[in-house]
């Protein structure tokens, strides 16, 4: 979330016309995130998150929101849109598709305990099984193609030794994704962004309960171990270093696997699957960094980070990898 298309107060008051959610009593834009135009707005009915979507169009964004949508109808605990005053999931603002759903309880965990850590790995389970009858589809657009498509743009910013090593990933990648015993992992509509800063998280005194998920706008279909990898290499991780916390690692895949149970199939491709989680973040890092748009609050991530968890779980060897 940034601030790329900046919005007046008459710009929000004529929007807020199409919903009936109250009158405007005062908004302001959020910081993270990289993606779309968001902001916080609180009218005198409640308080929300007005999305202005900068590079999905209209025939891209329905398969987002009626995802979100589709797991709230199953009775899970996420941001969804509100429909304007004609049914619609989404209007126009300043030319450009929007939505605005309802704040979820809760805030921001830099360091989610291991007792949130076991629901958020029980909730992204039953969002897997949540999919299984929705039914569209969309492509991994942070997936193959776009690692493949940034090599060039990519090259002259890097040491080539390092360029190397990302190129040899990316190649190793695709053989995997080519290969049968991939295609036959199980897959479905994913969140594929699911790290700490996309949830929120209630505290009272010692004890943090997850509030909900917010920001789908990375989903695709994918093979749930990658959804698990992708959230796995965020939430239960030493920030500094990227290595696994191995109580709020364990207390994760615990969870989720309560929900769903994990296969020896998936346990054989743990390690490509976390090394998958973190390249896609380290490429599209290194994109928006050295790549950036232009945007008020636009604040780029430190591509280094994923570069560090990508070589700590691809030369880590299998069997210390956390698994249940």
């Amino acid at each position: 979330m940034a601030v790329f298309t900046p919005l007046s107060e008459e710009d929000i008051n004529n929007f807020l016309k199409n919903y009936n959610i109250g009158d405007l009593v005062e908004y302001s834009g959020i910081l993270s995130g990289i993606e779309n135009s968001n902001f916080y707005v609180t009218t005198t009915k409640g308080r929300y998150v007005l999305t202005v979507f900068e590079r999905l169009n209209e025939t891209q964004i329905p398969y987002y929101l009626k995802l979100q949508k589709h797991l709230l109808d199953k009775g899970l605990s996420v941001s969804g849109p509100i429909t304007d005053k004609n049914g619609h999931l989404f209007s126009s603002l300043k030319n450009k598709p929007a939505s605005i759903a309802p704040c979820i309880k809760g805030e921001y965990v830099a360091q989610p305990n291991a007792q949130a850590c076991n629901q958020m790995g029980k909730m992204l389970a039953e969002m897997h099984l949540a999919v299984k009858d929705f039914p569209l589809s969309q492509e991994n657009t942070k997936g193959l193609a776009f690692w493949e498509s940034s090599l060039p743009s990519l090259k002259p910013y890097m040491p080539e030794e390092l360029f190397e090593y990302l190129k040899k990933e990316i190649n190793r990648q695709k053989e995997l994704m080519n290969s049968q015993v991939y295609k036959e992992l199980e897959a479905g509509a994913v969140h594929a962004d699911l790290f700490r800063n996309n949830s929120l998280i209630e505290i009272n005194g010692d004890e943090q309960n997850l509030g909900g998920v917010i920001d789908f706008y990375f989903a695709c279909n994918a093979p749930f171990l990658y959804d698990l990898a992708v959230t796995l290499n965020d939430w239960t991780i030493n920030q500094e270093t990227g290595k696994f916390l191995p109580e709020e690692t364990q207390a994760f895949l615990e969870g989720y696997n309560s929900v769903r149970k994990l296969t020896e199939k998936e346990h054989s491709l743990w390690q490509d699957m976390l090394s998958a989680g973190a390249l896609r973040f380290w490429v599209s890092r290194l994109y928006d960094f050295y790549l950036p748009r232009e945007a008020s609050m636009l604040k780029p991530h430190d591509p280094r980070h994923f570069e560090r968890i990508l070589k700590l779980r691809r030369e880590a060897d299998p069997k210390d990898l956390p698994w249940i």
